[in-house]
């Protein structure tokens, strides 16, 4: 178990922490949108500009190979990381809403027709929604919505009852950005299996946050982001079943996804080049690596556990301390989020007074506009946490909101 010593170490990997807003040292509890980086990243990023810079892939010189290696090397740390034996199946995209549509165009293409149907469930966030309603417009389809409790749970009931011979995929997070609800993926795969359906989930909320074995899983197609995981922007996964992918046709043309190219016909590359049109953040690749690494190291069930015990801490002292507070999310199985509403106050004009006493937190609808209108509610003040933030910024967070709440009321 990590403790607030181990934290007050780790901390200091991360110099913005040590940063001064309007004269208050950060509290940065804004991890569900990007987390903050460690210095080894950022260190990675300098050296291989400055040290290894070229074109990966097809390049004779000794600084290309260099690069290559890194960039394949960092392919092999991501299946390391998520339980995938074949790094075959691990596709670079700019982020997990880029996977998404990828999915989403070239899965659609290849397997979708006319009347088919597509699940995806209330909580999910815009980029797990709007690439398949594109999908359904262009195609034809039907869009079905797992509906949840006010816990904030899906049911799974309902769930069972539209899968049918009609559905070809089913899309889920595995954790949400609003509620913290860790979903029963395992079930819901196997469920959708059953029935011959392909599943995708959005990883972006879970993979820094508790253990996982895609292989163990079984996920056909798996999509997360460097940025939330401690890693650089710009740069993401998609995990498919080769099986799955080799059927799929390219979602963009350009250099390296090609085998052979004349004006007649074009073939295309093996994967996981296929699916990886143009220069690749070979940067990227190698700085992300750095930061599962970095994760490794301390342990992601470490991690789960400390990161547990600062949600339950928060949830108790808030609960205890203000008035006319409401929690969104309060699944038997939840994450390091924390959304919530104080009387009708708002969300807005927390965040701001928040932010004048230092602290960094997300208000609105945190791109999940259905899952606001489930609630009957515009947004909520969200504060997410990670391994480096600390009990005491909790205290100093609960003081910030009761003070807020004073000022406003």
């Amino acid at each position: 178990m990590l403790t607030q010593d181990d934290i007050q170490l780790l901390r200091k990997d991360f110099p913005i922490l040590d940063e001064q807003i309007y004269g208050r040292r950060l509290v940065y509890l804004d991890n569900a949108a990007t987390t903050q980086k460690p210095v080894c990243v950022v260190d990675t990023i300098k050296h291989q500009y400055f040290h290894t810079n070229a074109n990966v892939h097809r390049g004779v010189h000794f600084l290309s190979h260099k690069a290559t290696e890194l960039h394949e090397a960092a392919r092999k740390t991501v299946a390391d990381f998520i339980g995938v034996p074949d790094e075959k199946g691990i596709i670079f995209t700019r982020g997990t809403t880029e996977a998404i549509n990828l999915v989403a165009s070239s899965f659609g293409e290849a397997f979708c027709n006319r009347g088919d149907q597509i699940i995806v469930s209330a909580m999910e966030h815009h980029s797990n929604i709007v690439p398949w309603q594109l999908l359904a417009e262009r195609k034809d389809l039907k869009i079905k919505v797992i509906p949840i409790s006010e816990k904030g749970e899906l049911d799974l009931d309902f769930f069972r009852t539209v899968l049918n011979e009609k559905t070809k995929i089913v899309a889920v997070s595995h954790v949400s950005n609003v509620l913290g609800t860790v979903n029963n993926v395992r079930e819901i795969i196997r469920m959708a299996h059953e029935k011959g359906v392909a599943v995708l989930v959005d990883g972006a909320q879970a993979v820094p946050h508790i253990p996982l074995n895609i292989s163990e899983l079984d996920a056909d197609f798996y999509v997360f982001s460097a940025h939330k995981i401690y890693g650089p922007t710009g740069i993401g996964v998609l995990f498919g079943k080769t099986e799955l992918l080799e059927k799929m046709p390219p979602y963009q043309g350009g250099g390296e996804m090609i085998a052979k190219v004349t004006f007649e016909r074009t073939t295309y590359n093996e994967l996981p080049f296929k699916f990886e049109a143009g220069t690749p953040d070979y940067i990227g690749s190698t700085a992300f690596a750095t930061a599962l690494k970095y994760v490794q190291n301390i342990g992601i069930k470490q991690i789960a556990a400390y990161e547990n015990e600062l949600l339950q801490y928060a949830s108790t002292a808030m609960l205890r301390n203000i008035d006319k507070l409401k929690i969104y999310g309060t699944a038997s199985e939840k994450s390091a989020v924390l959304s919530f509403n104080i009387g009708t106050i708002h969300p807005y004009d927390i965040g701001v007074l928040l932010d004048h006493q230092g602290i960094a937190v997300r208000t609105g609808h945190h791109c999940a506009q259905p899952l606001m209108d489930f609630y009957e509610i515009q947004g909520t003040v969200r504060a997410s946490f990670a391994f480096y933030n600390t009990l005491n910024e909790i205290d100093i967070f609960v003081e910030a909101v009761k003070k807020a709440v004073k000022m406003l009321s």
